[in-house]
């Protein structure tokens, strides 16, 4: 009988045990360029022996080869497999309850109201029959009939009114019903998205529980690096915000999560190239026209681009007009015009494909809404204080910060302290810790008091902290965000800020009137790199104003960064050829052309500038063609690459003039493009 009642105890355990449903938990997520790590954690029982457990709910969309599995103190795995589950429901949205509820209720006033309308109705019906019956029994003089019709009138006529009025409050609920019926449509609607499943068997020495890690690699998801760059007036140093544009369709949503965010790419290939022997020999003559070679890997899908624009243009900076741009894998693709210019819808397109004939043709990413590409010849073929780095610095020495007020130049005065746009009452110093500061800014005067009143009269620190933490990985730079984050499974942006941070910016104008007769408002700046940043688009805005988006291109710039700050309609500058030169002319067998150009600059602001102006003298690539007379007048020549810079200083409203010229001398019978 006790061997009978262990038997039945024992049996539902094995039953549970060989096919037991575990569900796990989305904790952290490491968002790379391209792809994601996910982290559950799980917990589960075991009895002695064998198990087999089935994780459920998971992503659709994992690496299987990627998934690893911790936290199994001395139990063993013997076999593990991935595979997809059809049948299983997903996991309801929680907008869809809320709809059906919000449905409910107003199918619960509508029935109210419309019982309102049937009583009104029974009210009408008895007050008519009442009347009929009033009129054959009895015998009215002409004031009783006065004073019975004047009721049946008011009170039917408000009757009718109130159902009137009813009748348009059902027909507004019933339009709120057919809206969100409409809305549970389309979600019911779209395609039923499988379910992953891991199955793992295990083997337990003995019966525990465990609390398990698991983490795999999943595709469609990523983060785009994004920039607001934002500039008070000029000469003011340069507000960055670096954030990172997040997005997944990874099937699951990943609810309160910690996030981090990693510049590696585990989607990349990084098995070192096989440079071998060439071996030289006749090939035909257009074998090696639109060759490529492979870029550094740098430039990464942005999957919300739907529209791109740019230009493309040649090594010295001349448009290419008619240069082919393709999407990859499809029939869709643009020329470009005389200047250049070129936009392309891309909503359905991952690269683009770029090629002009004597030049190399590039394929390219689409990582932003503004490309601009740079063709490489196929020769073959053819002032504000601001004090960063925390207390203690040098510049603070007596680590505290004393703004001294209007009244006694030898009072110290105690600061209203705001981080992070909150104001702080009775802070001290030592309450944040100096690593998590990330600048400080120092406001007084009628500054201070404009933003916080009164409590500003004795100056203001703004305090910015940091927002993440940065590890330096062999391979990658990781930022780890102390804000836990939702991000849903629908492909939509979800913004997050990585850092904030000021850079001195050295502000110059700049106009190219041979390729563009705009002129750019320019920022030089230092010491870029230890932010870590990322190429990626950057919106703009100077003096409060949106100016438009510019790209941070971090693979091409050097020790200083140039950014374009937009364009200024204030500043005019005209480029033309002098008419009385003489522009053709023989000697011997050889052509001559003399060429001379004036170039004027207009400042109409009302203060004044610097201007960076810059043309050229072209170089000679064949011995036959001569470039002699040069005469650069006052602008810097550089005789090896054939530019030549001006740097102007223009008051208000003054014009300057320059000019430059030089000679050609090549064969009769041959052209040039000049």
């Amino acid at each position: 009988m006790k061997k009978l009642i262990l038997l039945v105890l024992f049996i539902p355990l094995i039953a549970v045990g060989n096919d037991l449903k575990v569900p796990s938990e989305i904790k952290k997520v490491t968002v790379y360029l391209s792809g994601a790590q996910v982290y559950r954690k799980a917990e589960c029982k075991l009895h002695e022996g064998t198990n087999e457990i089935v994780f459920t709910g998971l992503s659709s969309k994992i690496q299987e080869s990627s998934i690893q599995i911790s936290g199994l103190q001395a139990v063993s795995i013997l076999s593990m497999s991935y595979d997809l589950n059809y049948l299983e429901k997903t996991e309801s949205n929680p907008q869809v309850t809320k709809w059906e509820d919000e449905i409910l209720q107003i199918q619960h006033k509508i029935t109210l109201l419309k019982n309102l309308i049937l009583g009104l109705e029974e009210e009408e019906k008895v007050i008519t029959s009442n009347r009929m019956i009033s009129a054959n029994n009895q015998t009215l003089d002409l004031e009783k009939v006065k004073e019975i019709s004047v009721y049946y009138r008011e009170r039917i006529t408000s009757i009718k009114n109130e159902i009137f009025e009813t009748n348009l409050k059902i027909n507004g609920l019933n339009l709120d019903v057919s809206k969100l019926r409409m809305q549970l449509a389309e979600v019911n609607n779209a395609p039923q998205q499988e379910q992953g499943e891991l199955t793992i068997k295990f083997d337990a020495p003995i019966a525990t529980s465990l609390d398990l890690s698991i983490s795999y690699l999943v595709n469609d998801a990523g983060w785009i690096p994004n920039y607001d760059i934002k500039s008070k007036k000029l000469n003011a140093p340069l507000d960055f915000t670096y954030k990172a544009h997040v997005y997944q369709k990874t099937g699951k949503d990943w609810d309160n999560v910690n996030i981090t965010l990693s510049t590696g790419n585990p989607n990349v290939n990084v098995s070192k190239p096989h440079l071998g022997t060439k071996y030289l020999n006749f090939v035909n003559r257009y074998a090696k026209l639109n060759r490529q070679k492979v870029k550094r890997k740098g430039y990464i899908y942005n999957p919300t681009v739907r529209e791109v624009a740019g230009t493309i243009v040649d090594q010295a900076g001349n448009p290419l007009p008619g240069a082919n741009i393709m999407v990859k894998g499809s029939n869709k693709g643009t020329q470009t015009d005389f200047d250049g210019n070129f936009s392309l819808d891309v909503a359905s397109g991952r690269e683009l494909q770029i090629s002009y004939i004597g030049f190399i043709a590039q394929e390219l990413p689409i990582y932003s809404s503004v490309i601009n590409v740079q063709m490489e010849e196929d020769f073959a073929a053819l002032e504000e204080v601001v004090v960063t780095g925390g207390y203690g610095s040098a510049a603070v020495s007596d680590s505290s910060i004393r703004v001294r007020g209007n009244t006694s130049a030898a009072e110290p005065k105690s600061p209203l302290y705001v981080v992070d746009g909150v104001p702080q009452a009775g802070f001290i110093e030592g309450d944040l810790d100096e690593n998590e500061i990330q600048s400080m800014e120092v406001l007084k005067g009628t500054e201070a008091v404009a933003l916080y009143g009164s409590r500003g009269t004795d100056g203001i620190v703004v305090i910015t902290t940091k927002k993440s933490s940065i590890q330096d990985d062999l391979t990658n730079t990781k930022f780890v965000i102390k804000k836990a984050y939702s991000i849903a499974s629908d492909g939509d942006i979800t913004a997050i800020e990585i850092s904030a941070f000021q850079l001195p910016a050295e502000y110059e104008y700049f106009a190219a009137p041979l390729i563009n007769e705009n002129i750019f408002l320019t920022a030089k700046l230092k010491d870029w790199e230890k932010h870590q940043l990322l190429p990626g688009e950057a919106n703009v805005y100077f003096e409060g104003g949106y100016a438009g988006k510019t790209n941070i291109d971090t693979y091409t710039v050097k020790k200083e960064m140039i950014l374009s700050m937009g364009i200024d309609p204030n500043i005019t500058v005209t480029r033309n050829q002098q008419r009385d030169f003489k522009s053709k002319s023989f000697t011997g067998s050889n052509r001559i052309l003399n060429r001379a150009y004036d170039l004027e600059v207009k400042n109409n602001k009302n203060l004044a500038i610097n201007l960076k102006l810059m043309d050229r003298i072209p170089i000679s690539q064949n011995k036959e063609i001569k470039i002699d007379d040069i005469d650069p007048q006052a602008a810097t020549h550089n005789k090896k690459t054939g530019l030549l810079t001006w740097n102007l200083e223009l008051d208000s409203k003054e014009s300057k003039k320059e000019s430059f010229s030089f000679q050609v001398k090549y064969p009769k019978g041959k052209y040039i493009s000049l």
